[in-house]
């Protein structure tokens, strides 16, 4: 009865769905700076770079903000089953999307870096990395919102998609520095970039599997298919 008493408490359903909604912000945000960071890239725009930098801030103070409202329902709710569940849950999604806006980060200063460049290979590539990776964050905490394992399944899937994608512009950059030897300097600092998007893949992907080993009980770490 106690338990049944916590799980329809008004108050303790309005600090689920604020967690939820902190997730929801925390992935918006992260997903602008993704698409803003390889923009200035592709723009050579410096002051977009710094401009999402700060973005970095907001995603920070969200994080802290989650963590300790999940420890503080931990400690005065005790949630039992899936409650205690979804909320360690939510714990880890965080952090992977805190990692997100630091590779974000670094994305960005790179840009700058890059800024008086008159020219900068595989951009088309680039771009398409970037678009893949920012559904797969969008998705994520989609599946975990609602509770999806099935589009869980399809970020995972997706990864290899993003993978393909690199392997594609590994090759682009690396014909460019062959052809002209000048830019070897400069492929290798942009090559950095893809490679940051591949780990924000990465990410987007565990937070993939924890929705579903919330959902299904399931831990499909370095297996990669929910029914195998």
């Amino acid at each position: 009865m106690q338990g049944s008493k916590r799980h329809t408490d008004r108050e303790y359903e309005a600090e689920l769905a604020q967690i939820r909604d902190q997730l929801l912000l925390m992935a918006g945000r992260v997903e602008e700076m993704i698409a803003n960071a390889v923009r200035a890239i592709g723009e050579r725009d410096p002051a977009l770079a710094r401009n999402t930098i700060e973005i970095d801030h907001k995603v920070n103070k969200t994080e802290m903000e989650t963590d300790e409202l999940c420890m503080r329902i931990l400690a005065r709710r005790q949630p039992l089953a899936s409650d205690l569940r979804f909320i360690t849950i939510a714990l880890k999604m965080v952090t992977d999307l805190e990692r997100i806006g630091d590779l974000a980060v670094n994305i960005c200063e790179r840009a700058i870096d890059l800024a008086g460049e008159h020219r900068l290979e595989g951009l088309d590539t680039l771009m398409q990395m970037a678009s893949v990776v920012q559904s797969m964050v969008r998705d994520a905490i989609d599946a975990f919102v609602h509770g999806d394992p099935d589009l869980a399944q399809q970020i995972i899937d997706r990864d290899d998609e993003l993978d393909e994608l690199y392997h594609v512009y590994f090759r682009e950059v690396l014909a460019a520095m062959l052809k002209e030897p000048t830019s070897i300097e400069r492929g290798i600092h942009i090559q950095s970039v893809a490679k940051w998007l591949e780990r924000i893949g990465d990410h987007a992907t565990n937070l993939a599997e924890l929705v579903i080993f919330m959902v299904k009980g399931k831990d499909v770490r370095h297996i990669g298919k929910l029914d195998p």
